[in-house]
């Protein structure tokens, strides 16, 4: 049985509490509004990440079983499709008790191995659980592929922006590769982000091995939380330098967060949530530093703000994109 901080009341309560986003988020029409409900909810306790994370593993586990054995372990109701979300759960945990029983698991060390891509549109955030316990959190306009072999674990970040909250297993390393940085680890939480001209990571919990992509094996640069580092075009890995663990994770909930950022900095950050790009194209209004927090579904209020906090002006090109000039 799993410890919990609180009375085997608590823990239920958490548990249901748990229960009722799962079968929440499985639906196609969740709100942003219920996301940011839903990310304060979890990162409220520990608990709520675990609990949450047992579902996700379980119902991951429901689907690396054959479908007849799913229909097997379904019990027979006539209001079958009426309770199709409530189901889901406990069919869910019916499945991992019984594949557990007769040796027919292979979410965790399955030599067969795993495969997944996942991707998210502009201003779509996404929360993904792996067959080990491992969490994903993508950011807008992201996209990456999942690989689980016997012995290593890799997660290939081919544009955008995540967050990897990695369960501990020191025989399968969790390796990310992003562009010509590479990211090795057995357990911690961190992020990554693939821009143009470099993969930057960040972390937040535990540690990390930085290096470039064709790197040797012994030249890398260690991440401990509260350290981050950047891998340019070339492969080449930046000394260590501190990071803000809020600023790092803002996004989850919604927020962008610059403190002392460069104005090129904030046109590049608040593209990624619009369809047109924002560009800064005077030398000297890029080095204005701006700091402030804004949503990152109403950039618009950003571009509203700017001229009331600096010198400059926002104006629209003929392409519909908009470029910060001087006033």
């Amino acid at each position: 049985m799993m410890e919990t901080r609180d009375c085997a009341c608590g823990q239920a309560a958490v548990r249901d509490e748990a229960a009722a986003w799962f079968v929440r988020l499985q639906e196609p029409n969740v709100s942003v509004e219920e996301q940011q409900r839903f990310d304060a909810w979890l990162n409220e306790h520990p608990q709520h990440h675990e609990e949450f994370q047992l579902l996700q593993g379980l119902w991951m586990a429901a689907d690396l079983l054959p479908t007849s054995r799913l229909e097997a372990l379904i019990e027979p109701a006539p209001t079958r499709r009426e309770r199709r979300p409530l189901l889901r759960y406990g069919v869910a945990a019916s499945v991992l008790a019984v594949a557990l029983g007769l040796g027919l698991f292979s979410g965790l060390n399955h030599s067969g191995g795993y495969r997944a891509e996942f991707a998210t549109t502009l201003g779509e955030r996404k929360h993904v659980a792996l067959p080990d316990g491992s969490v994903i959190d993508l950011n807008s306009r992201s996209r990456l592929q999942v690989r689980y072999e016997q012995h290593r674990r890799v997660i290939e970040l081919s544009a955008g922006e995540a967050m990897f909250s990695v369960a501990h297993d020191a025989s399968r390393p969790f390796i990310v590769e992003a562009g010509s940085g590479k990211v090795t680890v057995t357990g911690t939480r961190f992020d990554v982000r693939r821009d143009a001209n470099q993969t930057r990571v960040a972390v937040e919990q535990g540690t990390v091995k930085v290096q470039g992509s064709d790197a040797p094996h012994d030249k890398f640069v260690n991440l401990a939380a509260g350290l981050g580092t950047a891998v340019d075009a070339q492969g080449n890995v930046l000394p260590a330098y501190a990071v803000d663990p809020a600023q790092l994770s803002a996004w989850r909930n919604g927020k962008l967060v610059f403190n002392n950022a460069s104005l090129s900095e904030v046109a590049a950050e608040v593209s990624r949530y619009r369809d047109k790009p924002l560009v800064v194209s005077q030398p000297d209004v890029a080095s204005l530093r701006l700091t402030s927090v804004f949503k990152t579904d109403d950039t618009d209020a950003l571009l509203k703000a700017l001229p009331t906090i600096l010198p400059v002006a926002v104006r629209t090109l003929a392409d519909g994109s908009q470029e910060i000039i001087s006033r």
